[in-house]
């Protein structure tokens, strides 16, 4: 059944779990450590950028689990409390550092080989197949000396057009101001900005690329950007008002063109970009949501919570949503997680374990299997944050 995000609301229960409302509290280049092995259970100007070398990379071992089979699958994972990321055999546990600079949040792919990471310093531009850092690009904002933790400033959501030529990337800065940067990738520098919403956690494109969408999660909002015109517009996504933890995290963007929010393991909201219109579908979760991913079919979408939040009173876990009859799955999960990445099959889920709520994450990953439902973990060093599934390589 669905329900317009006033009727929704209006119908809700008083909440029965009060937390602070703040929201969301809302080197060297690689180096060889001991990691424990993986577990098993069941259960204006243009800031031009000078193309640097990259640092060589030395591989990690994590012991791998002894049911796990080889596997030719290669996650890209930020490290959010040091200064690289990484390339990880998630089967083997075989760790690849690369230097891209100071506290690195979120991952894109673009075609070519390339991927762009949003840090503290810049968006550094990596080469998959070589697996080095070819340049780290400024931010046109004075984002001051890199700092760490949930609320540093610097760039946030990233995401690549279409057609790979523009990078486009959420740049929080201190005071609440946050503006959109877009990344030229033939000249490597940037080009252009639009002031959006506060703190871009996530940013995605519309299909066909015209226009840019920034998840504001301190904001309540998404904001439309025509990165052409350098023109916005600010949509409501608010489905249960402004106040809280009930802020958007990060969306996908399904086949019809629409993106897809979570709440709270509360509602979905579906929201046409074109319009500014939404729906909220009744989810049943119960848990603070945060990262999001749609499988390679686009037919379903992972949903991670992380436990208890504001009105989520529930306990960690990850849905897994058909987009088109929003019937859920939901499968318990022992520990509190970030991001979500699938395999190329879509049978496994990897979920990174670097909350940004309040530093309440761990280091690690737990890898799922989609049609057991059983879960493993594995150590990983420094605060994995951002995951990202490594193709055509």
């Amino acid at each position: 059944m669905l329900f317009t995000h006033k009727s929704l609301f209006a119908s809700l229960t008083p909440l029965t779990l009060f937390l602070v409302l703040v929201g969301c509290s809302s080197g060297q280049t690689s180096a060889v450590a001991s990691i424990p092995p993986t577990k098993t259970s069941t259960q204006s100007p243009i800031a031009a950028a000078t193309p640097t070398p990259a640092p060589s990379s030395s591989p990690t071992t994590v012991s791998p689990s002894p049911t796990t089979a080889a596997s030719t699958t290669t996650l890209l994972v930020t490290h959010s409390k040091s200064d690289y990321m990484s390339f990880l055999d998630p089967a083997s546990g075989r760790l690849e550092k690369l230097v891209v600079g100071k506290a690195p949040f979120a991952i894109a792919k673009g075609p070519n080989h390339r991927a762009y990471v949003s840090t503290a310093e810049g968006v550094a531009v990596i080469d998959t197949k070589t697996r080095t850092r070819l340049a780290l690009i400024p931010y046109q904002a004075n984002v001051g000396k890199p700092r760490f933790g949930e609320y540093r400033s610097g760039g946030m959501g990233i995401a690549v057009s279409p057609d790979g030529k523009f990078v486009y990337v959420g740049v929080y800065l201190d005071g609440g101001k946050s503006q959109l940067e877009i990344l030229d990738t033939e000249k490597l520098a940037m080009t252009g900005r639009v002031a959006i919403g506060v703190r871009p956690f996530d940013v995605v494109t519309s299909l066909d690329g015209r226009e840019v969408y920034s998840i504001d999660h301190d904001g309540y909002t998404v904001t439309a950007v025509d990165p052409f015109g350098l023109k916005s517009r600010t949509l409501e996504a608010a489905p249960f008002g402004k106040g809280g933890f009930e802020k958007p995290h990060y969306a996908a963007v399904r086949g019809d063109g629409r993106l897809l929010l979570p709440y709270q393991g509360r509602g979905l909201v579906v929201l046409d970009p074109k319009s500014g219109s939404y729906t909220t579908e009744p989810l049943t979760g119960n848990t603070h949501q945060e990262g999001v991913t749609l499988t390679p079919d686009g037919k379903q979408l992972l949903i991670v919570g992380i436990g208890s939040a504001g009105s989520a009173t529930g306990k960690p876990n990850l849905t897994v949503l058909d987009v088109n009859t929003y019937a859920e799955k939901i499968m318990p999960l022992t520990r509190m997680h970030q991001m979500v990445a699938t395999s190329g099959d879509g049978r496994y889920a990897y979920l990174t374990g670097g909350v940004t709520y309040a530093d309440t994450g761990w280091n690690g990953m737990t890898v799922v299997d989609l049609t057991s439902g059983s879960t493993r973990e594995m150590e990983l060093p420094d605060y994995p944050l951002d995951v990202q599934l490594l193709t055509g390589n």
